[in-house]
């Protein structure tokens, strides 16, 4: 899908005590190894461990508060909006907390599926697919370097093989960036201190 936009962002957009809220919520609840698609969330081994590492190595806590939706919808029906995507979609899966310390990332990867969610007990998620990502910045940028958020532009020119673009608008703590969910895209290795962010894929009817 060619796209005009392939992401839009609100430049501190959420207050500094929101984000200090999530970060102290995140930080109290128990957190998990992040995995990719492809591995279960239990019983993984050293090889595993290790191959995995290799596509993304940061921690993660899972959080499904309401308030936490409350500051963000809007951002996400706006962006939706100006962006020109217009995507329908009418449910948020939990919100991902992820913690980057120093030598931690996430290499390239998208966040939508090969196919719709098949799961028949779950009205809300079934037959459904990832439409719009969200990445909320929960770090004041001068307590890390690194860490940077990029996106892989890649049908803007396809005689590039490379075509990549840093998101530094969202560096500011309580900026937040939409995308579409097949669009690429990483985070690269922390060099210094710790990058907390939050994540929400946003899902609806598989694209006809």
């Amino acid at each position: 899908m060619n796209l005009r936009n392939y992401f839009w962002f609100f430049k501190k957009a959420i207050p500094d005590h929101i984000c200090d809220d999530i970060v102290k919520y995140g930080l109290q609840t128990r957190e998990e190894m992040a995995v990719t698609g492809g591995y279960g969330a239990k019983g993984l081994n050293q090889r595993q461990v290790q191959d995995l590492k290799k596509k993304r190595d940061s921690n993660i806590v899972w959080l499904a508060e309401n308030w936490i939706y409350k500051e963000l919808h809007p951002f996400i029906r706006q962006a939706n909006a100006k962006a020109d995507w217009n995507f329908q979609w009418d449910f948020s899966e939990a919100c991902q907390f992820t913690k980057y310390n120093k030598g931690q990332y996430y290499d390239w990867h998208c966040d939508s599926w090969e196919g719709s969610y098949n799961k028949p007990d779950d009205p809300n998620t079934h037959g459904k697919i990832r439409k719009l990502s969200v990445t909320l910045s929960l770090s004041d940028e001068k307590d890390y370097k690194g860490g940077e958020l990029e996106f892989d532009l890649r049908n803007k020119d396809p005689d590039k093989k490379i075509n990549t673009m840093v998101c530094k608008q969202i560096r500011p703590k309580g900026s937040l960036v939409v995308f579409p969910s097949f669009v690429w895209h990483r985070v690269r290795p922390v060099t210094k201190g710790s990058r907390y962010s939050l994540v929400i894929w946003n899902l609806g009817r598989p694209f006809q």
